[in-house]
């Protein structure tokens, strides 16, 4: 086992369900100073886990364990904190309780102050439902936080990606051997059938048209092949009710329903954390129109675009020249002056 645990106890949910003795899987990279005050969080991203992030981490680069305490917190739900598939009866499966953004970062909120006794956050960072838990953080604790860098995600899901996700929950739950989520076997049908639905909408169009799977560093030798090795590939290996949880924490994913919050013009107004927010220029679920809305109502932040053809992977740490462009902006912000 690559990583930590810190045993949570028995967690209340948001939704006012209590999750008992709940757990929350970590890895940390680099060294705590004495200060306690060179921590970056960097949290995990639909069906990742914390090694699916270490393509940012590295010397030279932004993310340096030579420099900072770089802290991954595994997302509940994704199999290695607790999920449908770890959790024992009677909240195992089919009957995970939903799990919200704010619990998520409550979750590791009390990692990073339990178990570390980290006070000042140096900056939060991460990909998709990542950026969503980075917003989240920023507004749950505006004090802890001195910088984020939300890439490729959204304080408040879209109805659009709503309706993406009910295409992608469709395919799973259409095969029989679902069975309501109380499978004794992997849905597999479904669980390649979810990945087809997703390979329309993870890259762009211009990705597609100009066969860009077929390049280094994918380098696929066709259509058929990119699908099923790269997309079936993706999600094969992964739990059905586990992605379910997830989804619906990603679909229900809103700042605004912070407590204390009206909503979430309210919630952005009150991240004081100077900000950088990085969505792809040709996302198609996280378009850059929705990142624009949600800087004009923050105090502090900038829209940068990350330019090209890679669509929502461009934050996924595929394309070297798209890792750069994170890379070269996460550096600004760090060296940011806050």
């Amino acid at each position: 086992m690559d990583y930590d645990v810190f045993d949570l106890g028995d967690v209340r949910l948001q939704s006012g369900i209590t999750l008992p003795a709940a757990e929350l899987a970590y890895k940390t990279y680099g060294e705590l100073n004495a200060g306690r005050d060179n921590v970056i969080v960097y949290p995990t991203w639909y069906s990742g886990q914390h090694y699916d992030n270490e393509w940012l981490i590295g010397e030279g680069m932004a993310l340096d364990p030579s420099k900072y305490f770089i802290i991954i917190p595994n997302m509940l739900g994704n199999g290695l904190s607790s999920s449908p598939s770890t959790t024992p009866p009677p909240h195992d499966r089919a009957r995970f309780p939903h799990v919200t953004m704010y619990d998520n970062v409550q979750a590791q909120h009390r990692l990073v102050t339990e178990r570390f006794g980290v006070e000042r956050l140096e900056l939060v960072t991460g990909w998709s439902m990542g950026a969503g838990q980075t917003y989240q953080w920023a507004v749950s604790h505006p004090d802890m936080v001195r910088r984020i860098l939300p890439f490729c995600g959204a304080a408040k899901t879209s109805l659009h990606n709503i309706v993406f996700l009910e295409g992608v929950k469709a395919a799973l739950t259409a095969d029989a051997a679902w069975d309501n989520g109380w499978y004794r076997e992997q849905p597999g049908v479904g669980l390649r059938a979810l990945a087809r639905v997703y390979a329309g909408w993870g890259f762009s169009q211009q990705f597609y048209r100009e066969k860009i799977y077929e390049r280094e560093p994918l380098g696929y030798g066709s259509l058929e092949d990119f699908l099923v090795g790269f997309w079936e590939g993706l999600f094969i290996k992964r739990d059905a009710d586990n992605l379910l949880a997830m989804l619906w924490t990603w679909q229900n994913a809103d700042v605004g329903r912070t407590p204390g919050f009206g909503g979430v013009e309210e919630a952005l107004a009150a991240i004081r954390a100077p900000a950088i927010v990085m969505p792809a220029e040709q996302d198609l679920y996280f378009p850059p129109e929705d990142s624009e809305w949600e800087v004009a109502h923050m105090s502090d932040a900038e829209l940068r675009v990350i330019p090209g053809a890679w669509g929502h992977f461009a934050g996924g740490g595929l394309n070297p020249v798209d890792t750069t462009f994170i890379d070269d902006a996460l550096k600004e912000l760090l060296a940011k002056d806050v």
